[in-house]
């Protein structure tokens, strides 16, 4: 998750780096070049974050079965591991974009661009993760 807000931020930080006093929004082919670069460099890391989690759970179903478990323990090792990673997943997907899409929204608002557009969009991400947090709290009760 970390890793997504580093990616969108290092993303919007590129649009807000501009030591020139041009107010108007044009086309900079500098900006989506860097924009491009940090997504692909995002989208690798990605994968092979994913690539090495699933060797490892490999690894570890294969020492549970040399070990010689007992069937009922195995299932709920494993059984724990993938049901509670993608319990809400799509609620907490929901409540990142919207969280970025009312922080943009803000920052279309307060134009021009600066510092503080950076504070809108992490205060609008905070309170999305925290509206996560809370939901995910009250739905485990």
């Amino acid at each position: 998750m970390k890793k997504v807000i580093t990616i969108i931020a290092a993303g919007l930080a590129s649009f807000t780096v501009n030591a020139q006093d041009n107010l108007d929004m044009e086309f900079r082919p500098e900006v989506f070049r860097s924009v491009v670069a940090i997504f692909v460099v995002g989208m690798f890391m990605y994968f092979i974050i994913n690539i090495m989690k699933r060797i490892f759970e490999h690894r570890l179903k294969n020492k549970i079965v040399d070990k010689g478990i007992s069937e009922n323990i195995a299932q709920s090792i494993l059984a724990s591991q993938t049901i509670e990673d993608n319990k809400y997943a799509n609620v907490k997907w929901f409540a990142i974009l919207a969280g970025i899409g009312i922080g943009l929204t803000g920052v279309n608002y307060t134009q021009p661009l600066g510092f503080h557009s950076l504070a809108i969009m992490a205060f609008s991400i905070s309170l999305s993760f925290l509206g996560y947090y809370l939901f995910t709290r009250s739905a485990g009760k």
